[in-house]
């Protein structure tokens, strides 16, 4: 028996896919994030659809998304600790733009901790023996 979870809040997936749609055509207009996706998408469709399967994954509990982000974060190797502000700051004003207030702070508390969890990877993997960071 397959065990089905309720959404961890109310949103549809269509919301998710204009949310994730905005928020690329921002990110690739954005002077320090731009260039930084440039470098690893060349196809927008697809990759917005597999980042809307992932969110749809972790808040609608689909089973659309078959990635990491941790490996696709630390494989991309331009990706560095500073920028998950960045990207969350972007990512806030998206969610302000696009959607109702309690959508956009539900859904920006759940980037928040997934982007916590994201920038310990990538610091974790540019820090050297004590936790000395390393600065090249």
């Amino acid at each position: 028996m397959t065990q089905v979870f309720p959404p961890r809040f109310d949103i549809t997936r269509q919301e998710i896919e204009r949310v994730v749609a905005a928020f690329y055509a921002a990110a690739r207009e954005h002077p320090g994030l731009g260039p930084v996706f440039a470098a690893h998408v060349a196809d927008w469709p697809a990759h917005e659809a597999i980042v809307a399967d992932f969110w749809a994954s972790s808040i609608l509990h689909e089973r659309s998304y078959q990635g990491s982000p941790m490996a696709a974060h630390v494989k991309a190797g331009n990706v560095k600790p500073g920028m998950f502000s960045t990207w969350l700051d972007l990512f806030d004003q998206t969610l302000q733009t696009e959607l109702p207030p309690e959508k956009a702070r539900a859904w920006s508390a759940l980037a928040h901790r997934i982007g916590r969890s994201l920038r310990a990877g990538v610091v974790e993997r540019d820090t050297l023996p004590g936790g000395v960071p390393r600065l090249r």
